[in-house]
């Protein structure tokens, strides 16, 4: 019997959930896209599955690898459906979590709302015990007094505990003692320790990133229990594994162990696709856009890989402010999430203003044209009005748009409102959600030191290609891409991502004074543990890899960067290379040398990875009754609304199946694929690459 050959990488969307089926032998690949199911979100895993199998008639025991992410971890953080957790702090710091930094995001907003933690106050508790900053203890634990705590967490239905003490990134030996009488009395409460999920400096943050962990455990673990099932059923005996936030994937128990590790574990791998596809054709600088029926997500790729950043919040009151969502400690790929999508809801305000999302319709009720039950329009509604998309051709036809339920939604909660007709009212909402879009991916770009005037757009996502025309423009982008397949293009990033993890050890100590002797051990146990992590995940010892990096800053700043450790053993003689790198960072970030002050390292990161995989898909051949023109896949035309000729017009309608490399058209178009549509302004120049991109170039 042959070796199973084929691979599947699976995203759940706010609106959508996506599949790719790929013969990692020949290439060629099949995709899959249906709504997403509320209820059970692994349901419809399991229904796209059984179709693309059935499509590509291939058996699922010859799956050999599953990839799959999810939004379940920040859905159930802001919807608030997590366990009851109590929270186990050092005695005097229960209040530190709502405390937080004593810093008003938004100065002059006199009816500020704070982020409210997700453990409330009457189940915090101050444990007896104290480590002190160098590790050493002052007191032990009041081991009686977490027994009689435990007792009481089963009386009182908590399933979840959380546990920050003082200084346990230097010494764990209090939370493990507390997590082991937990167990003893109460077996059944999961229990997240700090110094297991982010051993790292800084009270706050650190309590808050353990807390999300625990709160969320028990309800990834049914969850992916419940999706091994279904995958069991339907005859899948692969390798089954996760998207990581870090753009690394890990096994179900990791992900399981650490789910605060999956809270952009979806969005990562839209990152991913849009690097490798990059670096695929020469564009190591990108930004990355990834639209979809709930949010929009944007991401610079600088150097071929997209960035990294190890703060984030979750469950943000203002989407923009930092400081109004929960901390979180953790590693993840650096974007920006707004919320716009084709499912956003367009609104009129009390001042008489369009308005557009973050509001969104989600799969079920859905847009008006979806014939759902939805009721308010939405942009998906409005780009059918404007005559971007096909009503018979959504999704390659399997599903039919009411194009007169669009119109006459928009008319009476829009159009009526403003005074406006159908068109212009529909046109105003597809452009308010661009310049949404537009706007958040400038500020993103200049805030990591990019010029978005500079950065090609990759565009991806259902509604992707139907608004990065337009949002290139707004930017000044050169050109857009749009790959073949991009509708489901964030399934590839699931396939090109290796197994990874990232480590973490907070130890402070200034450059001219380094102990490296401890530094080369803390470097070696961090090394270690991800060789284990990964060798139990199933990677060869000999292929794994070991990333090395250093949170620094100037002593005396209260915030610090990132910095490349050199590899092998750290000695005196490589503080001047240290510090060159660092002065490099910080030029690079703030265009200026930094004070004439001593450099301080505050944390040490180690990121373990096996090898990239290597993917090559088959994209179609030419037919014998294709000459390779952009003529011969010209299905028809369309009327469609460009505001340069101010009403409809006749616009070319192109099969994106039938555009091969080589092939030209000038806008205004249309390109039509299953998954998503292309929308291509009045003027701009298209070309087909020799790997089926469609490059625009933005005149």
């Amino acid at each position: 019997m042959s070796e199973p050959s084929f691979q599947v990488g699976i995203d759940i969307g706010g609106t959508f959930t996506d599949l790719i089926l790929v013969n990692v032998a020949t290439g060629e690949f099949t995709v899959g896209k249906i709504l997403t199911s509320t209820g059970d979100p692994s349901e419809a895993v399991e229904e796209v599955l059984r179709d693309a199998v059935s499509r590509a008639d291939v058996s699922p025991s010859e799956i050999s690898t599953i990839v799959h992410g999810t939004t379940l971890v920040t859905n159930a953080v802001i919807e608030r459906k997590g366990a009851r957790t109590a929270l186990l702090t050092t005695q005097g710091f229960r209040d530190s979590i709502e405390i937080g930094r004593e810093n008003r995001y938004e100065l002059y907003d006199l009816m500020l709302d704070q982020p409210r933690p997700l453990v409330p106050r009457h189940l915090r508790f101050d444990v007896p015990q104290r480590t002190l900053a160098d590790g050493s203890t002052l007191q032990e634990v009041d081991k009686e007094y977490v027994a009689r705590l435990a007792r009481e967490f089963v009386d009182a239905g908590i399933s979840a505990v959380a546990i920050c003490f003082l200084h346990s990134f230097t010494n764990p030996d209090a939370e493990r003692a507390t997590r082991r009488i937990i167990h003893d009395f109460a077996p059944t409460v999961r229990v997240s320790i700090s110094s297991d999920v982010v051993a790292e400096l800084r009270e706050f943050e650190r309590a808050s990133t353990t807390v999300v962990n625990v709160y969320v455990q028990a309800r990834v673990e049914a969850y992916v229990r419940e999706l091994q099932t279904r995958l069991a059923r339907v005859g899948f005996a692969g390798h089954f594994f996760m998207m990581l936030s870090s753009g690394g994937i890990a096994t179900p128990d990791t992900a399981v162990r650490f789910p605060v590790r999956l809270l952009e574990s979806g969005p990562a791998a839209g990152a991913l696709a849009a690097a490798a596809y990059g670096r695929a054709v020469g564009m190591t600088s990108l930004l990355s856009f990834d639209m979809g029926g709930t949010t929009a997500k944007l991401c610079v790729i600088d150097d071929g890989r997209p960035l990294i950043a190890h703060d984030f919040e979750v469950d943000r009151i203002y989407r923009f402010k930092k400081g109004s969502g929960l901390p979180v400690k953790v590693p993840v790929i650096e974007m920006i999430e707004i919320g716009t999508g084709g499912g956003s809801i367009a609104r009129v305000d009390a001042m008489g203003l369009l308005k557009v999302g973050p509001e969104s319709s989600g799969s079920l009720p859905g847009p008006v044209c979806y014939k759902r039950g939805g009721t308010q329009p939405t942009v998906t509604d409005a780009d059918l009005v404007l005559g971007y998309l096909a009503p018979g051709y959504f999704l390659g036809g399997r599903m039919s748009l009411d194009l007169d339920a669009a119109r006459e939604a928009i008319q009476s909660h829009i159009a009526d409102k403003m005074r406006v007709s159908v068109i212009q009212a529909a046109w105003g909402i597809h452009q308010i959600a661009n310049e949404n879009m537009a706007n958040a991916a400038r500020v993103h770009a200049l805030e990591r030191g990019k010029d978005p005037s500079r950065l090609p757009l990759f565009a991806f996502g259902g509604a992707g290609p139907v608004h990065a025309f337009r949002i290139a423009k707004a930017l000044g982008s050169p050109r857009m891409l749009a790959p073949y397949g991009a509708g489901v293009m964030s399934t590839v990033g699931f396939l090109s991502a290796p197994i990874a993890f990232d480590f973490v050890r907070s130890w402070r100590a200034q450059l001219q004074s380094m102990d490296w002797h401890h530094v080369n051990s803390l470097l070696g146990q961090l090394e270690s543990e991800g060789m284990a992590v990964l060798v139990q995940s199933g990677v060869d010892s000999a292929a794994i890899v070991h990333d090395r990096q250093a949170d620094m800053r100037f002593v005396g700043q209260g915030h610090e960067i990132r910095v490349p450790l050199p590899s092998g053993s750290l000695s005196a003689e490589t503080r001047t290379v240290m510090e060159a790198e660092f002065q490099r960072v910080y030029r690079q970030l703030y265009e200026r040398p930094g004070p004439p002050v001593a450099i301080e390292v505050i944390n040490w990161r180690v990121t373990s990875r096996g090898p990239d995989p290597i993917l090559s898909l088959q994209m179609p051949a030419m037919t014998g009754t294709n000459d390779g023109s952009a003529l011969s896949a010209l299905k028809g035309t369309r009327a469609a609304y460009f505001p340069e000729t101010g009403d409809y017009g006749i616009t070319a309608v192109y099969d994106r199946y039938l555009l091969f490399p080589g092939a030209t058209f000038i806008g205004p178009a249309i390109v039509e694929e299953r998954e998503s549509t292309v929308i291509v302004g009045p003027g701009a120049t298209c070309t087909i690459d020799g790997r089926h991109n469609l490059i625009v170039q933005i005149h």
